[in-house]
């Protein structure tokens, strides 16, 4: 075992270093974070909290109650975002952040993130390019050209270019030519074959024969400063040149005299980015202060042929850097150092009826990174380079409901358990019995045995994991931890048998004949007979586990999935999708349900398809049946099936009457859908057991304070 996944393994008995860093982890525990509705000072970041389902849930009665461990230890800190790219063909966006990541938006599909590339710590991406069709580039300080598999999930190839870091880059109009530009001053033409990239000119820097020298002002406001620096630049098909400054200014040129035409003082701050549309009557900017400023070609007059570009509105949705900028048809687009991918819809060229419905703020991956060991009560939260096991605290008390109960014992940090090397982890998983962690990077794949001693926790690394594991997009463990499921990002799913700190490899499903579709999500049955695949397209596939082949593919469908899982006792596949529909498959018959058909002819609520983030995780209450429990980053809802869907005249997020009101009118008014948004942002909630809850938060202002001071704003009369 490597030395730094030894050292990982921290809660000894006996080290006072540990003692003492495990008492202020306990004591910070509960001190930050606050609680919704507390008095200031009365918080806590880790606690029970009974689940009031019926008053503010709108949970039927007989329903019953839950406690919650209320958990928001999980310090997550999404990198930065570098560079956006997007494509007019697909209607997809390109996504680079600091560390190297590369994540792809399905814009038509209601802006979910249906692939990502982990990232790398060699891989400081500077740009981002389309080109020819579908296919994606990106390019770095490490002076590398590098070419994606959209369909594996994998990058194809790297190839240097060979004039340092690589600062710039774009394609002819065509996209069968790439042009980089080089930290050496040269700009190197690459021709696109259907294969790979082949160099064919180096443009050197040129000492003399410039036609033009257009010079920047250098002052702001009256006061000349020391220098100006150009951060973007936009050429126009009627040579109009575009530059945007440190000085604050946007500026017009005229590229065949060389003279400027207008110049436009938007901000104190840096202007750093700039994107134009296809149509080149509109373009958006990005500052240093976190503004963005939208500027559109208008006629002069009502009746003139003559126009001119006049900044329209700026929008603030960023508290820093805004350091990349996109312009779709019918959105700008922007990210920076706050994380936050922002989209902004241009409101005359969509139909939504209000602003609020159609503006899009992406802050966290739509992937799971906690598991969770329901038998040990662990949590295990994935990091880029390092793996965190917390054990829950406990609580003796009881209350009614809204109540926030004290802990008996605190949460326990037991594990941390960091990777070597420069690549980040892809995905992660902890078996329910809480014996075995398993996780992937690009190029290996690990799976570790962990062994329990009162307070303490050793962990032993299997050896000799086979090859073909690495890569691994997803890891699945059966609820009786006896099997491991493994989607490789060439389409096959891996079953390893799990014996006594060790493995076997039972089979292996190889993808259908021609394709190489990536599996980006897994599900298990509780009883280990089926296993469910999706990949990156719509489709999912069930195989039968005992018999080791493929049983059946859902019909398919024309939005990405975003969660699934299959129910006990029943066998049923319950399929979210990007668009919000959810459908229940029935394994056994191979069709879907009477209630799926139910749904799908009735129709959800209007208000519940116009939710704005995906479903991430669907679950089931063990004594239940009826109820499926599924969750976003913004409410947790409980779908009872033996009730009617509530119409769209019926008030969705509405709880039931009171309780004093008669039978009749509390039949009358229930329906389907209990939600809750007391927890958010909500990164993972499962039930521990048939009354237990986790609920993981992520508050936004957590993030904020751990991200660099934003410039300050001079505020008025101050």
């Amino acid at each position: 075992m490597a030395a730094a996944e030894r050292g990982a393994a921290r809660p000894t008995g006996d080290n006072r270093t540990s003692r003492r860093r495990r008492r202020r982890r306990e004591h910070c525990l509960r001190t930050s974070g606050l609680e919704p509705g507390a008095l200031p000072g009365q918080s806590m970041r880790a606690r029970a909290h009974v689940w009031p389902g019926r008053r503010e849930a709108g949970a039927a009665r007989g329903m019953g109650e839950f406690k919650v461990h209320r958990v928001r230890f999980f310090n997550y800190v999404p990198s930065g975002i570098r560079c956006v790219a997007y494509n007019n063909q697909s209607n997809r966006l390109a996504v680079s952040r600091t560390d190297g990541t590369v994540e792809i938006y399905n814009l038509s599909a209601n802006y979910f993130q249906e692939k990502f590339f982990p990232g790398h710590e060699s891989r400081a991406t500077e740009a981002l390019c389309w080109a020819a069709g579908q296919r994606l580039f990106s390019a770095g300080l490490n002076g590398e050209i590098i070419e994606y598999d959209l369909q594996a999930l994998n990058i194809k190839y790297a190839v240097d270019a060979f004039g340092g870091p690589i600062w710039s880059m774009t394609t002819n109009p065509s996209g069968s030519q790439l042009l980089v530009g080089c930290e050496d001053g040269s700009v190197k033409l690459f021709q696109i074959t259907p294969d790979k990239i082949q160099f064919e000119r180096n443009f050197d820097r040129q000492k003399r024969s410039t036609i033009h020298k257009m010079i920047v002002d250098r002052q702001y406001m009256g006061v000349s400063k020391r220098k100006c620096i150009v951060w973007a630049v936009a050429f126009l098909s009627d040579g109009t040149v575009i530059s945007a400054d440190s000085a604050g200014k946007v500026q017009f040129w005229d590229s065949a005299t060389g003279t400027l035409v207008k110049s436009h003082l938007i901000t104190n701050a840096d202007v750093q980015s700039i994107a134009v549309a296809d149509q080149e009557d509109s373009f958006v900017v990005g500052t240093a202060e976190g503004t963005v400023f939208h500027f559109q070609l208008v006629p002069v007059t009502s009746n003139s042929n003559e126009k001119q570009w006049v900044r329209t509105k700026p929008f603030q949705h960023h508290t820093h850097d805004v350091r990349a900028v996109a312009h779709s048809p019918t959105a700008l687009i922007s990210g920076g150092t706050d994380t936050h991918l922002v989209i902004r819809p241009l409101m005359e060229k969509v139909e939504v009826k209000n602003y609020d419905a159609a503006l899009r703020k992406i802050t966290f991956p739509h992937r799971r990174l906690i598991s969770c060991s329901k038998k040990r009560q662990l949590l295990l939260f994935q990091f880029a380079h390092h793996l965190e096991l917390w054990r829950l605290g406990s609580t003796v008390a009881t209350g009614k409901n809204g109540d926030t109960l004290p802990l008996s014992k605190n949460a326990d940090h037991l594990l941390h358990l960091k990777t070597k090397g420069p690549e980040n982890i892809i995905c992660s998983s902890i078996s329910p019995c809480g014996s075995w962690i398993a996780y992937s990077t690009a190029s290996r794949f690990f799976l570790c045995r962990l062994n329990y001693e009162h307070d303490n926790i050793s962990l032993k690394r299997v050896s000799k994991m086979p090859a073909f594991l690495r890569s691994a997009l997803q890891i699945l463990f059966s609820e009786d931890s006896t099997k491991l499921f493994v989607a490789s990002n060439q389409g096959s799913l891996h079953v390893m048998q799990l014996v006594e700190g060790s493995f076997k490899h039972l089979h292996a499903f190889q993808p259908l004949s021609g394709t190489v579709e990536a599996m980006c999500l897994l599900a298990v049955s509780p009883d280990g007979n089926w296993l469910a695949a999706s990949g990156t397209s719509a489709g999912v596939h069930v195989y039968n586990v005992k018999q080791l082949k493929l049983h059946c593919t859902v019909p398919a469908y024309n939005f990405p999935v975003t969660a699934l899982a299959i129910a006990p006792s029943t066998n049923n596949l319950v399929i979210a999708h990007s668009d919000q529909q959810v459908f229940e498959y029935s394994i056994p018959d191979k069709q879907y349900t009477e209630w799926s058909r139910a749904v799908q002819k009735q129709g959800f609520h209007h208000l519940w398809l116009q939710r704005d983030t995906p479903i991430t995780h669907i679950s089931f209450h063990p004594k239940r049946p009826m109820h499926i429990l599924l969750h976003d980053a913004y409410m947790f809802c409980i779908i009872d099936k033996s009730l009617p869907l509530p119409s769209d005249k019926t008030l969705l997020y509405n709880p039931l009457p009171p309780m004093n009101e008669s039978d009749v009118v509390r039949r009358r008014t229930a329906h389907a859908f209990k939600i809750s948004k007391i927890y958010k942002p909500l990164l993972f909630l499962d039930l521990l057991d048939e009354r237990t809850l986790v609920a993981v938060e992520r508050p936004l202002d957590d993030i904020i304070a751990q991200l660099p001071p934003p410039i300050k704003k001079k505020k008025f009369g101050t």
